[in-house]
């Protein structure tokens, strides 16, 4: 499966890592390829640490248990950075991509890690777009900047009609969370 992509994203409950997986499969399926979006958490409670996982493929996906290998690593909460192996299982070309202010060459070198690090404050374009510290949004974003795995035009334009769909009831959500996604696509940075 040569066209196989792996992502793993780490977050705490309620930061909407399985959203945003969710989401991303959405967006990818509609472009034709074969995905697949779960989480891994059991009874985890608000703020715990959790784990969601995307594979998008162009060839039929015959793999289903976890992600151990993964091409690219999304890291929603930097205080994870201290508690939790963020590198693990990314080989040396691989990606990670983190909501902090922290410069992404002394990131990369507090976490030895050889591949490309991204940064985004995530919670800073969420807090002024959005009103509130919803990190998952502007992953989104900043994930598709830095993988390039689906068009951004063809992204965003499918993002806004899964999001017109999901708050029909409160429209406007729909603007915040879309200039969100639009910011950190600007502002991410290696």
């Amino acid at each position: 499966m040569a066209s196989l992509t792996e992502i793993r994203w780490h977050g705490r409950g309620g930061q909407g890592g399985k959203t945003a997986s969710i989401l991303l499969g959405k967006v990818a399926a509609k472009t034709g390829r074969n995905i697949q979006a779960f989480p891994e958490y059991g009874p985890e409670r608000m703020g715990a640490p959790v784990l969601a996982y995307n594979r998008i493929s162009e060839d039929k996906i015959t793999v289903h248990c976890q992600v151990t290998e993964p091409g690219t690593v999304a890291v929603l909460d930097p205080t994870l950075l201290d508690v939790v192996d963020v590198t693990q299982g990314v080989p040396a070309e691989g990606k990670i991509i983190v909501n902090t202010t922290e410069d992404p060459t002394a990131l990369k070198e507090k976490l030895g890690f050889d591949g490309e690090v991204w940064t985004v404050d995530a919670y800073g374009i969420s807090t002024e777009e959005i009103g509130a510290p919803f990190p998952n949004t502007p992953m989104l974003g900043a994930l598709v900047k830095a993988t390039g795995i689906v068009p951004y035009e063809g992204f965003l334009e499918q993002v806004k009609k899964e999001f017109e769909k999901k708050f029909a009831h409160k429209p406007e959500v729909i603007e915040g969370n879309l200039a969100s996604i639009e910011r950190a696509y600007q502002e991410v940075k290696k």
